[in-house]
Parts: structure tokens; sequence; C-alpha cells
């Protein structure tokens, strides 16, 4: 099993590069909708998600618990307005889930915004809600945010599954990518972000189990830390995680002193945004992983014990 020394100090350190670039997660008001209004919105939901994991597993020191409430109060006050920036996101697409799926999260974590509340329950009796047209991974978050919202997901969770790649267990050399971001979410969404690993079908969780570490051995190789990062998670949401050593010394290997996670290969260099934008999803997925797998492994060594 990974020292789990390793494993807290790759969180600890992408959550200080996150905090040192917090004003990269801030949205662009004047964009045209037609041209990706919503495009921003991405980054804040994904924080809050993190931050909100980070939370609830409860084995961060006390200075990345502090930099998490940091960062989703900047996100909140600052790049959402209070909230009222997910208003008018969902005023200029209606029917979009994004301002949703963001609003979700820091709710969750005790932010409130009435209009935004009121809008979410009135688009969600729309059988337009039902009828938009997205992927089946996508669609099986769209369920399971609805449930944890309190409303019913329509369709349901189950039938959001079956369609998936993951629900049919193909040919597990076939996955490339795209493929395996689509099962690491789904793993994901089926785990509520790892807090019920029973919550992925038997079935699914032996195939996972079983063909993750061909999977993890192949992007390590490749030098995909951003998907590698998403797989190290995904095993940490298995009922018996491996905490697989040679991957997480690879993982922690490449963060940069500043706590920066390269997405592919190296670190790329040039405007500070742009460097954000390439690299700031693969730093959120290394503080999950980190956060996620601390705990797994504490829950491993108590049981030995």
């Amino acid at each position: 099993m990974t020292d789990t020394r390793l494993i807290h100090h790759v969180g600890a350190g992408a959550l200080e590069w996150l905090w040192a670039h917090r004003d990269g997660f801030r949205l662009e008001p004047d964009a045209d909708p037609e041209t990706g209004f919503l495009e921003r919105f991405k980054p804040v939901g994904e924080l809050a998600l993190i931050c909100s994991v980070l939370f609830r597993e409860g084995v961060a020191g006390s200075r990345q618990a502090e930099l998490a409430r940091r960062l989703i109060d900047h996100a909140w006050r600052d790049a959402l307005d209070g909230g009222r920036m997910l208003v008018r996101g969902q005023r200029t697409e209606p029917l979009s889930p994004v301002p949703f799926e963001v609003y979700l999260p820091f709710r969750e974590l005790g932010y409130s915004q009435p209009e935004m509340e009121r809008a979410v329950v009135l688009n969600h009796r729309l059988d337009s809600w039902r009828a938009f047209e997205t992927s089946p991974t996508r669609r099986l978050a769209i369920s399971a945010f609805q449930r944890r919202f309190g409303l019913t997901p329509r369709p349901s969770e189950a039938e959001a599954l079956r369609p998936t790649w993951l629900a049919r267990t193909p040919e597990p050399w076939t996955v490339e990518g795209r493929i395996a971001y689509d099962i690491t979410h789904c793993v994901f969404h089926l785990t509520d972000w790892g807090e019920n690993p029973g919550g992925l079908p038997p079935g699914l969780a032996d195939y996972v189990a079983t063909w993750l570490p061909a999977w993890i051995d192949d992007w390590l190789d490749l030098e995909r830390w951003d998907l590698l990062g998403e797989l190290l998670v995904v095993d940490a949401c298995l009922p018996r995680p491996i905490l697989d050593e040679p991957a997480w010394r690879a993982f922690a290997a490449v963060q940069r002193p500043d706590g920066a996670m390269p997405a592919i290969r190296t670190m790329p260099e040039g405007d500070e945004q742009e460097v954000f934008d390439i690299v700031y999803h693969s730093t959120l997925v290394a503080a999950f992983a980190s956060v996620l797998a601390t705990s797994r492994a504490l829950t491993e060594l108590a049981r030995a014990s």
C-alpha cells in the first residue's frame, strides 16, 4: 500500500497552487451567449465538488481545510457574485443543466440562491429537461444531481446507466481517452463521488476492479496525468481499493514544486491564464485523488489492525 504521507503531500501541494491561482476561477460576463457564456462555469463547479469531498472525508490537515474553505468562499462571492451569475446563466440558457450542476455542490455546502432554487424546480417539470440531448454519461450525471437536490430523477439513474459504455462492460482493451473519462465519471456518479462505494453495482465493480490496474498502467506509460489522476480516484471509489504504489509515486514525482499537476507529460509554458486553463483540472483531480485515497488508506489500515 502507498505511503499515506506521499498521498497527502500531493493534495496539500495541489490546494496551495489552486489558492495561489484562485483568480483563474473567473467567469466572462461579456461573452457572447452563442459562443459559450457558460463555458467558464465548469472550473467553478469542479472546484466546489472537490472541496465538498475534502470536507466530507475529514482527513485533510488544518491548512488544507482552511484553503478549501477560502477557495469555496472566493468562488461563491467573487466568481459567482453570490449566486447571481448562476441565475444569469440560467436565464441566458434556460434549458442548460450547467447552472444547476454548478449550484448543487455549493448548495450542499450551505450556500443558497432562492431564485436559482425556483428555476431548478421549474425546469425539472419541463419535458424538454428530459429530452435534452447529451451523452449517456452526462445524462447519468444529471439524474444523480437531481436525486441529490431532492428531485425525482428524469430518467431514473438505473435507466440512465443502461446505455453508458461501462454498463455494457465491452472489451476492456478498446478503452481510449474519451471512453476512459466516461468510465471514471460513471463511477463518480454511481458512488456519489466516492461517498458510497456500494453504489457501484457488483458486476460493474468487479469489471472495473479487474481491468483498472491495466488502464492505470496504460495512462501512466502515456504520461496522461489528468486521466491517471481520475483513475486513481476510481480506485479509491471501489469497495476494496488497491492504492497502486508505482502509479502514486509517479504521480507525485511529476507534480511541480508549487503544487501544479501537469495534464499531459510536462508543464506548459505561456500566458498565466492559458496555463491555468490547461492544468487547473489535473490539479483539482490531484487534490480529489489525494483526499479520497488518504481516507481509504486509513480505512484499510484500521481494518488490518
